[in-house]
């Protein structure tokens, strides 16, 4: 073990004289062949019929002055046909042949019978097989190259190679298929988007501007989201009521594209009815909650809805599970203190109503929660960046300080819409 081992004395005390270095073509002989394997043409034939079986293909002869065929044997597995039963003469073979690509065939052996180079062509053909004790056919995709033997007076033979390419073509139908749905999918959620904008902006003021109101000003911005299927049910509100009050609402339906719009406007639509009752904020969304529960099926929102008195600067608010607005007064924002109010749908239950009092040089921003939502950053780091970045409104510049306040934020919201609406008292 471990060191140099002196070879055995032979037998015959005659020197051991080492057998002479394989070649490399004896090397791969053995490695071919190995010890059992002598016979190179019955290793061929195993090749041949090995490489048949892969590829799926089998080769035929037909003799065309006496008719006969010889096939190799997986041509009959092909076309699914015993050994006893024989191979199937050139002029039988339109029989196999499915009927619409008897045409097919005809041109390939006119084809052969004219030329003198190997042609191809697909067909498809029944094979026979057995189904639960019944004979069944199935449908083949075949690819044949033929090529005629040369004869004194024309063609005396053809030769030729046949494969099986029914998988490759099933498979190729399959990617087609699913290449025209998802082009169907593609042009439905681009018709989809189109009608959820033209309705969204149909329903809703434009947005990008400002809303002149009795001693009052509104700038707003609507952002949508960067994805197409990502457009959600936000929406706002801000009109003069006939006391001289300003409603302000914002909110958002939850989901995303025609079902949530449609939905975001039956509860805008209903809000604006309801504010000509002159009633406070917390009974317009104890209403909007009832009919969300019981005419909006599997829908619930999240909404803020006040009164401003420019005479006076009070606002007076509700939530329905929404986030609460932010006031910017000299230079610092914070968020208001929310009373107690559930998500619009989920529930009977009371809401309560909170006011403060806006100064001439206040800003207070209602916003909906795609603004500080993001997939990689939770709300609380995103709630801090907004309002760190709120700070710098100013009521003098509103709308520079809000498109600042969304680039600040990160931007467009890859998976949500953003609304803001940015209200200052005029003098």
């Amino acid at each position: 073990m471990g060191g140099y081992q002196p070879s055995l004395p032979p037998l015959n005390d005659r020197t051991a004289v080492p057998p002479p270095p394989m070649t490399a073509a004896e090397m791969v002989q053995r490695l071919t062949q190995g010890p059992d394997r002598r016979h190179p043409a019955g290793r061929a034939s195993e090749l041949l019929a090995h490489a048949q079986r892969l590829g799926n293909m089998g080769w035929a002869e037909w003799d065309l002055r006496t008719g006969d065929a010889f096939w190799s044997d997986h041509l009959y597995v092909i076309f699914g046909r015993s050994l006893p039963q024989g191979p199937i003469r050139l002029t039988d073979l339109p029989a196999y042949v499915e009927p619409a690509d008897l045409p097919i065939l005809e041109r390939l052996l006119w084809d052969v019978h004219e030329g003198r180079d190997p042609v191809h062509a697909e067909f498809r053909i029944r094979r026979a097989g057995e189904g639960a004790g019944a004979p069944v056919s199935e449908v083949r995709y075949l690819l044949a190259v033929l090529e005629p033997v040369p004869g004194e007076s024309g063609p005396a033979a053809v030769h030729g190679l046949i494969q099986d390419i029914t998988d490759r073509r099933a498979a190729e139908q399959i990617a087609s298929e699913s290449r025209r749905q998802l082009l169907e999918v593609r042009e439905q959620a681009a018709v989809d988007r189109h009608v959820t904008l033209a309705l969204r902006d149909a329903i809703l003021p434009a947005p990008g501007a400002s809303i002149e109101l009795p001693r009052t000003r509104v700038a707003v911005r609507y952002v949508p989201a960067e994805k197409a299927a990502s457009l959600g049910g936000d929406w706002y509100e801000a009109a003069p009521l006939p006391d001289g009050r300003v409603l302000l609402a914002i909110g958002d339906v939850a989901g995303h594209g025609l079902p949530a719009v449609a939905q975001m406007a039956q509860l805008r639509h209903a809000l604006l009815g309801l504010s000509m009752t002159g009633l406070s904020a917390d009974r317009l969304l104890a209403w909007l909650n009832d009919l969300a529960r019981h005419r909006l099926d599997d829908t619930t929102a999240t909404a803020v809805v006040g009164h401003l008195d420019p005479a006076t600067g009070e606002f007076t608010w509700a939530q329905a599970g929404h986030l609460s607005p932010i006031l910017i007064r000299d230079g610092v924002a914070g968020q208001l203190p929310a009373p107690e109010g559930v998500v619009l749908g989920a529930g009977e239950w009371p809401y309560e109503l909170a006011r403060v009092t806006l100064r001439e040089d206040d800003v207070l921003l209602l916003f909906t929660d795609g603004l500080v939502e993001r997939r990689r950053r939770d709300l609380g780091e995103g709630l801090a960046l907004t309002l760190a970045a709120t700070g710098g409104l100013r009521a003098d510049d509103v709308e520079r300080g809000l498109d600042r306040l969304l680039e600040s934020v990160g931007g467009p919201n890859p998976e949500d819409d953003a609304c803001l609406l940015a209200v200052t008292l005029r003098h």
